[in-house]
């Protein structure tokens, strides 16, 4: 059995994407994400969240790590590692998974892609990328498996909104392998050729949108990104920064790590529990904790929304008459609904649809209903 490795690359202190300097030339600002700047917005948060509603947005997401796990056990090997069963998974499949801890609890969500009958790419939050390094490496361990850290020679570019689909097809420089974006499935990805460059396309996103995922060697990003918005601005394409992404994720109920996952929530209390497979053969770390349950009295996830402008923000607190019942991880003004939205963990028994409760918006008690999640869902095409 070959020797598993990693190439860990440990964080410094700020790091730039490969598209640094276009950020810079369009105007963006930039924030600190885990140990990245990253634009975090390039005009206004509500011009950028309203282009990928209606048109589209483009997104450098260069900071997100990837982990590639190779071998002719690799399936059994992420079966064991992570919640899901990533060894039925098609070629050319894409699947939300979870890494758990012991005691059930999110050590990070991730996407993972099938790329080869042996190949499997695991994508992870930044702020997450050793550790998830680190927990693949030792859990593949007893299999037939290499484990490669492959962050630093990956970039990463998506295209999200309505229009996603015919900007792709108006970009000539990039030729599938097999099938095209339109022939492309929701949760499938599918290599290709940019310019000359290897280039992996998916189909997922966390916008509540349609849109891809563009994967390419960093040194063709740059060029990638300029021929994108060159096809795209006549069709409303904007570069779009992390302030829209988070309030459009919300209103779509999708969890950000370190707000609504963490590794004192177990994936049922989060909504989740239909993403751990229960029903795979063998055991996988974290099956026993799943299986005996959350501890008695915790917290779950619930949508919450107000009237007025006034929004809950991560940490407040919400309230069941003058009882204190949850806290807010997500809140926003929602753009596209007009109204504020929020996410929030909150007892058991204030947890059903339509239960009224107040939220302690600096001092003042706002009046919010419990309320179904996602808060917003594309029109079918």
């Amino acid at each position: 059995m070959p020797e598993s490795i990693a190439v860990p690359v440990p964080l410094r202190s700020e790091r730039v994407s490969p598209l640094h300097g276009i950020h810079v030339q369009a105007g963006a600002s930039f924030t600190d994400f885990a140990g990245w700047q990253m634009p975090v917005r390039y005009s206004s948060d509500l011009a950028e969240h309203h282009a990928v509603r209606t048109a589209a947005g483009i997104f450098d997401l260069s900071h997100m790590a990837e982990i590639l796990v190779i071998g002719r056990e690799a399936g059994d090997a992420l079966d064991y590692a992570l919640a899901g069963k990533l060894s039925s998974i098609d070629v050319g499949q894409a699947k939300y998974s979870l890494l758990l801890g012991r005691d059930g609890g999110v050590i990070d969500d991730l996407v993972v892609y099938r790329t080869g009958e042996d190949r499997y790419l695991v994508v992870a939050n930044a702020s997450n990328r050793e550790v998830v390094a680190a927990q693949l490496l030792d859990r593949t361990s007893p299999f037939d498996t290499e484990v490669f850290d492959e962050s630093d020679d990956l970039a990463l570019i998506a295209v999200q909104g309505p229009a996603a689909l015919e900007i792709l097809e108006s970009l000539p420089q990039l030729v599938p392998d097999s099938i095209g974006p339109r022939e492309l499935k929701y949760y499938r990805s599918a290599p290709g050729q940019f310019d000359g460059h290897n280039l992996l396309m998916a189909r997922t996103g966390y916008t509540g949108e349609d849109g891809y995922e563009l994967y390419l060697a960093p040194e063709a990003a740059p060029e990638l990104w300029r021929a994108l918005v060159e096809v795209g601005e006549p069709l409303g394409l904007v570069p779009a920064g992390l302030a829209s992404r988070d309030t459009l994720r919300l209103e779509a109920g999708m969890p950000l790590y370190g707000h609504e996952l963490g590794t004192g929530v177990q994936p049922a209390q989060a909504g989740l529990g239909r993403v751990v497979n229960l029903e795979k053969d063998g055991d996988f770390v974290g099956r026993a904790a799943i299986e005996a349950g959350a501890p008695d009295g915790a917290r779950v996830l619930v949508g919450l929304v107000s009237e007025g402008k006034r929004a809950g923000r991560s940490g407040y607190g919400v309230y069941a008459g003058d009882a204190p019942v949850g806290e807010i991880t997500s809140g926003a003004l929602s753009p596209t609904l007009g109204h504020p939205i929020a996410m929030a963990f909150v007892d058991v028994a204030s947890a059903v649809i339509g239960t009224e409760l107040s939220i302690d918006v600096r001092g003042t008690r706002i009046p919010a209903v419990v309320s179904a999640l996602p808060f917003y869902t594309r029109k079918a095409n």
